[in-house]
Order: structure tokens, then sequence, then C-alpha cells
């Protein structure tokens, strides 16, 4: 007598997942396995010309590259942000924003500001945002290298963060130039970013970082040290001293953009713990590159810090500036690998 075969016991999830038996969450639904340049999803085109320009770059600068990880579509967002998410999240932050902007336009604040603080404005704050954009391009050009959706995702929402910064500091600096005429501001911004002693290193450091083409060193070197460094001095520091400079607009405005960094904070060092637990050299090949791209971030940092110290009434010692964005910088560090040595 034969015994018929059983019949295979029906999924009751989504096959992509293997057999996990649970139902995946919206945000994985959405994530997962949609990066069309990897191999798996480009495999038929790959195989027909492996050595096209293209298919020699993800393979050089991304399959090769020594940031390592078993299987990539296990790594999670912690905030596990999907598009609407993500936009949902931004239009109540910026409608916060437009509130506080509207208030303090209302009250013609701009026109209490000092000397100091209004010099501070115009070295340091406009010309920021060419910094800031050569951020968003590093962080798009990580989320276009990354070997999972879920990595292009969160660079993805980073980049269109620092986007949100540019504008809100475009928006900033034409509001400063109708109330100061004549002060320089709105008009002499490239000339301070490409030519003023105080910001060389900081545009040497970015423009090194956009030609940092390995997928792993491009994410070592803004997510892990650029970023946390300059954003203490731009950011945490830029804001104390505003507030002691009697410039509560700016302290409010810089203290609203945290939250976007915090969240890429987390996200990146989510992603540090999943590539070591996955693959043990991951560690060496991040702290080597570590070890080559903060002499370059503290070297910003200087920089920077003589704006601090020579602009506003009540500035801050150049030196404290480069202790504290360093110190910033190795606290996240320390988080990051914690548990990992």
């Amino acid at each position: 007598m034969t015994v018929p075969a059983k019949k295979p016991r029906p999924r009751r999830t989504f096959s992509a997942f293997g057999d996990v038996r649970r139902m995946p969450s919206e945000y994985e639904v959405v994530t997962h396995a949609q990066n069309w340049t990897t191999r798996s999803n480009r495999l038929a085109a790959f195989e027909q010309n492996p050595s096209s320009p293209a298919n020699l770059w993800f393979l050089t600068y991304r399959e090769n590259s020594p940031l390592k990880a078993e299987d990539w579509e296990q790594f999670r967002d912690p905030d596990a942000l999907t598009y609407r998410a993500y936009v949902s999240m931004q239009a109540e932050a910026e409608a916060k924003t437009g509130g506080v902007l509207d208030e303090y336009a209302q009250a013609e604040a701009d026109r209490t500001l000092s000397p100091g603080q209004l010099a501070l404005l115009g070295a340091m704050f406009t010309p920021s945002r060419y910094l800031v954009h050569g951020c968003q391009q590093i962080e798009a050009y990580i989320g276009y290298m990354a070997p999972t959706s879920y990595i292009t995702n969160a660079a993805g929402f980073a980049a269109a963060d620092f986007l949100r910064r540019v504008t809100l500091t475009a928006y900033r600096t034409k509001e400063l130039q109708l109330a100061h005429p004549g002060s320089g501001i709105g008009e002499a911004e490239r000339r301070v970013w490409e030519t003023d002693e105080s910001w060389q290193p900081a545009r040497r450091a970015i423009e090194k970082a956009l030609i940092a083409y390995d997928w792993g060193e491009a994410f070592t070197a803004l997510n892990l040290v650029l970023a946390p460094t300059l954003d203490d001095v731009l950011i945490r520091q830029f804001r104390e001293v505003c507030r002691d400079n009697g410039d509560q607009l700016s302290w409010l405005l810089a203290s609203f953009l945290q939250a976007d960094n915090a969240r890429r904070n987390r996200w990146s060092a989510a992603l540090v713990s999943f590539c070591v637990g996955q693959q043990a050299s991951s560690a060496d090949a991040l702290r080597r590159w570590i070890r080559r791209w903060t002499p370059i971030a503290d070297d910003a940092a200087s920089g920077l810090g003589r704006l601090l110290e020579n602009r506003p009434e009540r500035g801050r010692d150049a030196g404290e500036v480069v202790a504290g964005a360093r110190a910033a910088r190795e606290a996240f560090h320390a988080r990051v690998f914690e548990g990992l040595r």
C-alpha cells in the first residue's frame, strides 16, 4: 500500500522572510529586499555584463568592502521608520518650527541682535548650509551603495534631515538679510565657505569624505566621526553661545535639529553592533577608519571653534570647543562599541 505524500504545510507569512512563522511588521513589509542594486535583485544584468562600470563599482566599493555581514537583510532600524511615518513625524516638526519662526518674525527679533551675535550668524550659521549640503550628498551615497534596503531607507531619511536643515538655514539667511541689509549676510556665504581660514578644515573634511568611495568608510567618516563631532560644535555649542548672547530664536531652532541627529546616531550605532555581531572582522575596519578620520574631524572643529571664540560678545574658548566636540564623539563611540570589545 502506497502512503500518500504529505502536502507541504502552507506558509502563514511572506516567503521572502523565510520560515519565520510570524506576520512581518508594516516596516518590514515595505522595506525588506527592496534594494534593486544588490546582486540578488540585479542578477541577470550582473551575469550578462559583470565588467560594466556600474557592476565593477558595486563589486569594488560594496561587495568587497571590509565592512561585512552574513545576512544584511537581518538589520533593522531601531526606529523602524517607513516613508509614511517619517513624513508624518517631520510634518509635525515643521509645523512647530514654522510657528516659532512666525512668532519671532512678528516680534522683529532679528533687529535686536547684538553686533557680535549677528557677526557669528553671518560667519558660522549661514555659511553652514554648504557643509550640510555636503553631508546630505554623502548620506545619499551611503544609502545608494548600501547592501540592504533597511540601510538605504535609514540613510535616505538622514539625507532628507540634512536637506531640511539646509532649507531652514537658507530661510533664516534671507530673514537676516532683510533685517540687516548691508551686513553681507545672504551675499557673502560662498566666499566665506571657500576662503575663510576658519572654514577650510571643515571644507577639506567634507570634500575628502565625498571621495570616500567604499560605502563602509563613507558611513564611518560621516555618521561615526564627522557628523558627531561637527554637530556638537554647530548645534550644541553654537546653541549655548546663542543663548548666552540673547539669541533665543537660534537657540530654539538648533534645539529642534537635535532630534534628527539623535535618530541618525541610533541607527548608526545599531548598524555597528549588527555588523560586528555578524562579522567580527568588521570591528577592525571600523576602528581603522575612525582613526583615519578623527584628526580630520578635530581640525575641522578647531577651525569652527575660532568663530565661536572671536565673533560673539560672549564666546567660547576655541580649545574648549574642540575638547567638547571630542568628548561628545568619544562618548558616542563608547556607546556604539559597548560590549563589542
